[in-house]
């Protein structure tokens, strides 16, 4: 069906520039008017104030973002009745596996992502493997108009036995929707499973971890680490699972000491070291707030040759990154004071708001608080599987760099 049988959302005079960029996101003040009576997740055709045609989004009447763009043209996007616009959407699923399949960096683990969301042409869809067990997001209005149809394709094209639902971010509330998770495809015991990545075990709790279970964005920084680890005294903040920890033992750390407040992580770190062969000789484990524990730490004359600091999102928005900036450069600063001359600094900021020249300011005056002389030597960001499409730059959210101590 063509975009004249469709319902129509007109635009702002001078509101159509980011769809002109091929921008996903249409937000709710960008909209002049709606033609036609439209349900929540249904497909819309975009036009300028011109009425030029623009391309077709999901409207989402209860999210600031009013809709996500599925295409910015009507050639090759089969619309209605919704079993075409499925066919766009399984075409985009069998691309991104074919993309994976391809993708060197994945060949020695059995745990990506398959899909990231807009970045993937899928906006609001997270699909996470972990061997046989795929694990959904459906954070938007228009993948959720599909959701039993795409976790069956997803099944199909991954060959998993098990398909589990992992709707339970907060950002569904923004869209209208309830937090939901639980099974959707498939036969599983909601157990841990366990995965390889770089040869390194780890159990996934997919039903109660933090995201869909693992930190699969971090896979090629942790491999950095493990480069760097061989005979130091390494210290992992926000340790979670032990992503970090088992790879800097992999690669011949002294020793680890892991801190992370929680204690359920904690819990998984130890049984994923037990399932590496590594003893409690090689790694220290504490429970404890990793702002406190450093001062700790300071207060002991404790050193280390290489820290990492992966805290969680301090800066969810850019209304909130000023606050964000002081609790990065708190924690920096209490770091570089514990690290020996010559040591490396691991120091992450996964806050989409907080912007890679910002993160590297803040690390700079940290040094200058700190009294200490640093370089930079390595900037990081997410995994492969973790694509950041060129006209959506809000998927580049990871931000990592590698400091030296002089």
């Amino acid at each position: 069906m063509s975009s004249d049988q469709t319902p129509k959302i007109i635009l702002k005079p001078g509101r159509d520039k980011s769809i002109l960029r091929r921008h996903p996101w249409i937000f709710s003040g960008a909209i002049k008017s709606i033609e036609e009576p439209l349900q929540p997740g249904e497909t819309a055709a975009i036009y300028s104030h011109q009425m030029d045609f623009l391309g077709f989004g999901a409207f989402s009447p209860s999210s600031q973002i009013r809709c996500r763009m599925w295409s910015f043209d009507d050639s090759g996007f089969e619309l209605l009745p919704e079993a075409k616009l499925l066919k766009t959407i399984y075409r985009r699923i069998d691309n991104a596996f074919r993309l994976r399949a391809e993708d060197i960096q994945l060949n020695k683990s059995n745990a990506y992502r398959l899909i990231h969301a807009e970045s993937d042409l899928i906006p609001g869809l997270i699909a996470d493997v972990y061997h046989d067990v795929v694990v959904l997001q459906f954070l938007s209005r228009g993948v959720e108009r599909f959701r039993d149809e795409i976790a069956d394709y997803i099944a199909q094209v991954t060959d998993a036995t098990f398909v589990y639902e992992r709707s339970d971010a907060e950002v569904r509330t923004l869209e209208g929707l309830s937090e939901r998770e639980g099974p959707l495809w498939g036969q599983g015991t909601n157990a841990p499973v366990i995965i390889t990545e770089n040869r390194v075990q780890f159990y996934v709790d997919y039903t109660g971890g933090h995201k869909t279970g693992f930190y699969l964005d971090q896979r090629e920084n942790r491999l950095k680490v493990r480069k760097y680890a061989g005979g130091k005294e390494v210290l992992d903040c926000f340790s979670y699972t032990g992503g970090f920890s088992l790879n800097a033992l992999f690669g011949g750390a002294q020793k680890v000491t892991a801190v992370d407040i929680s204690g359920d992580a904690l819990a998984r770190l130890q049984e994923n070291a037990t399932q590496n062969g590594f003893s409690s000789d090689q790694l220290e484990i504490i429970q404890a707030d990793v702002f406190k524990q450093l001062r700790l730490f300071r207060d002991q004359g404790r050193q280390f040759n290489l820290i990492i600091l992966d805290p969680p999102k301090f800066a969810p928005t850019r209304k909130q990154v000023q606050r964000a900036a002081r609790g990065y450069k708190d924690i920096n600063l209490m770091a570089m004071k514990l690290l020996r001359p010559n040591g490396l600094l691991f120091t992450f900021s996964c806050s989409g708001g907080v912007e890679q020249d910002l993160f590297q300011k803040i690390i700079a005056g940290a040094a200058l608080d700190a009294g200490v002389d640093l370089q930079f030597i390595d900037k990081m960001t997410q995994s492969s599987d973790h694509p950041v499409l060129s006209s959506f730059p809000e998927g580049d959210y990871l931000k990592g760099i590698v400091c030296r101590r002089v």
